[in-house]
């Protein structure tokens, strides 16, 4: 049961009514919009829902059993609030969604809370429109928690498993030579030897593509005095020479590396001496006499 005014309870109950839906979408660097598919654009909690870029969502299904409800929301590319390019880049993956329902013609009602989830599957045509999947929030659910044995380390370099301490191992370069959409050449790159920035992660802090990050599928300084770095997809925005990033070395997650390459082996999270499955279902060999 939802919870609403009375004044909009009664609103509802009428056989004519002045209703409108309206988003809220809060992406993970905080930044937040605010869209309604009202014609007009409207001023609620302080905030201004704008109907230039309007959107149409699927119907919303609710039941008691605890299976993922999703729904989709489909709305307009605009150059000003949201841009294909940042959709393609990722920024507003996971991005927080919160639906709900009001009377524009007396927003003193309140509100009628429909749905609140992230945003996961994002799609855009070239006819300058979106389609994203909303995720409710028993979708968390449905993911694993908990560890299993692998031969390969589960830990993300850096992170709170891994422990090791990206700062000092982070390099700050620039462009100076430009190949196709994925390659481009750097400074010096702190005089790193062939593929040891290889799996590592290029964040560009000047440019087209400033705070985006893309990882890297190989370094190497056979090219020449400037080593080369190739993406492992292109930027959303065509790079440039003289912009700068940043990049970290890559971890392959084989022991010898974490060994040798970050000195971190105490904090590995990786079976390497458990037998596999071949060893389970192995069966003594027949002995002929």
């Amino acid at each position: 049961m939802k919870s609403v005014s009375v004044a909009l309870k009664a609103h509802l109950a009428q056989e004519v009514t002045t209703l409108a839906n309206c988003w809220e979408m809060v992406r993970r660097d905080g930044q937040a919009f605010y869209f309604t598919d009202h014609d007009q654009d409207l001023l609620i909690s302080g905030q201004t829902y704008l109907s230039a870029v309007g959107y149409q969502q699927t119907a919303i299904a609710a039941n008691s059993t605890l299976a993922v409800d999703n729904l989709e929301v489909t709305g307009i590319l605009d150059s000003d609030t949201l841009v294909a390019d940042d959709l393609r880049a990722g920024l507003f993956d996971f991005a927080e969604i919160f639906l709900f329902t009001v009377n524009w013609a007396d927003l003193s009602q309140g509100l009628m809370r429909l749905r609140r989830g992230t945003l996961g599957e994002i799609s855009t045509t070239q006819a300058g429109t979106f389609t994203g999947e909303l995720r409710g929030m028993t979708q968390r659910l449905v993911a694993k928690v908990g560890d299993i044995y692998t031969p390969e380390c589960r830990a993300d370099l850096g992170d709170t498993k891994c422990k090791v301490n990206l700062v000092p191992l982070t390099k700050t370069e620039s462009v100076v030579e430009l190949g196709d959409g994925t390659l481009f050449h750097a400074s010096n790159a702190a005089g790193a030897v062939d593929e040891w920035y290889t799996a590592g992660a290029v964040t560009w802090l000047t440019g087209a593509n400033a705070g985006r990050t893309m990882e890297v599928k190989e370094y190497s300084t056979a090219a020449g005095p400037n080593p080369a770095f190739r993406l492992f997809l292109p930027m959303p925005r065509p790079i440039a020479l003289g912009d700068t990033f940043t990049v970290y070395p890559g971890c392959d997650k084989r022991h010898d590396t974490c060994r040798d390459k970050f000195n971190n082996i105490v904090n590995r999270r990786a079976e390497d001496f458990i037998p596999g499955f071949d060893a389970i279902i192995q069966t003594p060999n027949a002995i002929v006499a």
